[in-house]
């Protein structure tokens, strides 16, 4: 994914577009002035617009500290966790709406450029929070791909532990863990009483999640838990390991087991056998909602389904010049159709053993190799570079069965903390070599890592900038690096072609498979929520013109159900990349760098679409096109 759990992960916002928890604010403290990164005197600067960018971040820190916090290497409020209660997020609303009142007050006149589109995506941001606020989307706060039973036991891997302090506030959130669940609890009740309930199968996997942090076995030894995991190191004589234990056995076991109890016998009753949004109490709006906020753009679903039908007829043709200079076998068969065709490479691909790993560690190995090669390739393609690192790492067992086959986690520089592709390491049948290529350079570079590092570490615009998570623009652009892999290397093959990283057809047909899987999801996105499409009818449509693996295409079609128009933001955000490049070098001609085209599209952080553009056609017009 990214599932971008850039995260960057969707939520409310201040909006919309930050990577964060739906969760609320207490009191700004008397010292919450400029945050150190902000500079109100800088040359040419706003002060009252600065002023009010540095309320909006301290007021985000302090109300999302687990997931802002390590962004930005801010470690103030580490020993807290996010308040998610329905009083708090009643009073986080009437924030984003004074926000949003005095963002539109502003006195512009002469400010800069850089100040006028800073207040014009501060009041984009606020504009689409409040617009989303009707759907309460806080009152359902748990399914398959997120909710405190998935994100809280893997916290650890997204705060620093440098410091005894750290460990300390570390034990300290452990503490706060079942206050948080009953937050949940009380935000799903209140759902519950409002009829807005997610659909039943977006939710059953949540039992099991929830349970395996109550296990018999962590019951029996604190020190299994995830939760303990970074303190292991710790003497069971020490006083903080003491705490920590305590807080597994006596608060977090408890807490979890409650939870489970209250998804299988009162939640998972009381949710909707429908699947589309639009059956659901907020109706359709819901869904023209959603599209707009990951797609940035006001298209129709009717629009984004044609979408999708046009470009799987494009992909498929593509697929299947791919396929004729496979080995397959059937190559050498003269077929009654192209669908039979395409059938049987596929039943091939899922079934041949060279295609897939026996080891979970040879997985994570090659993805590592393929890894290193591309880092090799970067400077050919950028100039601007990020300084963080990254590594790739598992996804853990306890959600790997209900998660994606991979993700990002952002990390940073200031906190000490690496960004991390985490790959899924569990059903090794259904991980296929053919995708590798195209996975990597989606989640770590050129792609997610390449792109989130170096919106955390852009200098010169404010801190809260570098938190944007505009998710056509992530997404977007994580699936326009995965055709970079084209332009990386050279191969070997003496056709006249030079493929990059994709020479071998198998991983170039794995690069549309990539593709193809995300054309797939514009027409069965907006065929369950908007057309009627039944669960199967849109697993069958996958199946039958991809080749992912039947348990991903389940996990797939299961996300579409309770994630409505997150997955149509990864296409739209691409063909609108791939239309800027082609512009660029129309206009330039022999002119155009493509080092400087993609430093251009990443150098301000994460654009709502529309603004990217303008920002391009500046760029053409500036470079003499």
């Amino acid at each position: 994914m990214s599932t971008t759990r850039t995260i960057t992960r969707t939520a409310r916002l201040v909006g919309a577009s930050l990577a964060l928890a739906a969760a609320s604010l207490a009191p700004l403290p008397p010292a919450a002035a400029a945050h150190p990164d902000a500079d109100a005197s800088a040359p040419g600067r706003h002060p009252a617009l600065i002023a009010l960018m540095d309320e909006v971040l301290e007021a985000t820190l302090e109300t999302y500290p687990e997931q802002v916090g390590p962004a930005l290497g801010d470690d103030r409020f580490n020993d807290r966790l996010s308040d998610n209660s329905p009083a708090a997020t009643a009073e986080w609303l009437e924030r984003e709406r004074d926000w949003l009142d005095r963002a539109r007050a502003l006195d512009m006149a002469g400010a800069s450029d850089a100040d006028l589109l800073d207040r014009d995506l501060l009041v984009y941001q606020l504009e689409l929070a409040l617009r989303l606020a009707p759907l309460h989307r806080e009152q359902m706060p748990v399914n398959t791909m997120g909710g405190p039973q998935v994100w809280l036991p893997q916290l650890w891997q997204r705060v620093p532990f440098t410091s005894p302090r750290h460990d300390a506030d570390y034990v300290s959130r452990l503490e706060q863990v079942a206050t948080q669940i009953g937050d949940a609890l009380d935000q799903m009740r209140a759902g519950m009483d409002a009829g807005r309930v997610p659909p039943r199968v977006a939710v059953v996997p949540a039992v099991e999640q929830a349970m395996a942090q109550a296990t018999p076995s962590i019951r029996a030894d604190p020190t299994l838990s995830p939760f303990y995991t970074p303190l292991r190191d710790l003497d069971d004589a020490d006083p903080l390991a003491r705490r920590a234990q305590a807080a597994v056995r006596d608060r977090i076991v408890p807490a979890y087991t409650e939870l489970a109890l209250f998804l299988q016998n009162e939640y998972l009753p009381a949710c909707r056998a429908t699947v589309a949004i639009s059956e659901s109490v907020d109706g359709v709006e819901a869904y023209n909602i959603a599209l707009k906020e990951h797609t940035t753009l006001d298209l129709t679903a009717e629009q984004v389904h044609k979408i999708g039908l046009s470009e799987v007829a494009r992909i498929r043709a593509e697929m299947f010049e791919v396929i004729a200079r496979t080995d397959w076998p059937g190559n050498d068969v003269v077929w009654d159709s192209k669908d039979d065709e395409f059938a049987e490479f596929v039943a091939y691909l899922r079934t041949e053993p060279r295609f897939y790993f026996d080891d979970a560690e040879d997985l994570l190995a090659g993805y590592r190799e393929v890894a290193k090669r591309v880092d090799a390739e970067m400077p050919k393609l950028f100039g601007l570079l990020p300084r963080l690192p990254y590594g790739v790492r598992p996804i853990p067992a306890f959600s790997a069965k209900a998660s994606p086959t991979a993700y990002y986690y952002s990390g940073s520089i200031k906190g000490g903390i690496p960004g991390y592709f985490m790959a899924n390491t569990s059903a090794l049948d259904q991980r296929p070599r053919y995708d590798m290529v195209a996975l990597t350079l989606h989640e770590a570079v050129p792609g997610h890592h390449h792109q989130i590092a170096l919106a955390l570490e852009l200098e010169g615009v404010h801190p809260l900038r570098r938190l944007g998570g505009h998710t056509a623009f992530v997404e977007g652009w994580g699936l326009y690096a995965e055709r970079l892999g084209l332009e990386m290397g050279h191969d070997d093959v003496d056709d006249g072609v030079d493929r990059g990283l994709y020479a071998d057809p198998y991983d170039d047909f794995g690069r549309l498979n990539y593709e193809m899987w995300r054309a797939l999801r514009l027409v069965v996105d907006t065929g369950i929520h908007t057309k009627g499409w039944s669960r199967q009818r849109a697993i069958d449509y996958m199946l039958a013109n991809g080749a992912l693996t039947e348990r991903n295409v389940i996990s797939e079609v299961d996300r579409y159900i309770g994630w409505p128009g997150q997955a149509t933001a990864y296409k739209i955000g691409q063909l609108k990349i791939l239309e800027l490049r082609a512009r660029a070098q129309r206009a330039l001609g022999e002119g155009f760098d493509v080092r400087a085209f993609h430093d251009a599209i990443l150098d301000t952080g994460a654009l709502p679409l529309p603004v990217l553009e303008q920002k391009i056609d500046r760029w053409i017009a500036s470079r003499g096109g």
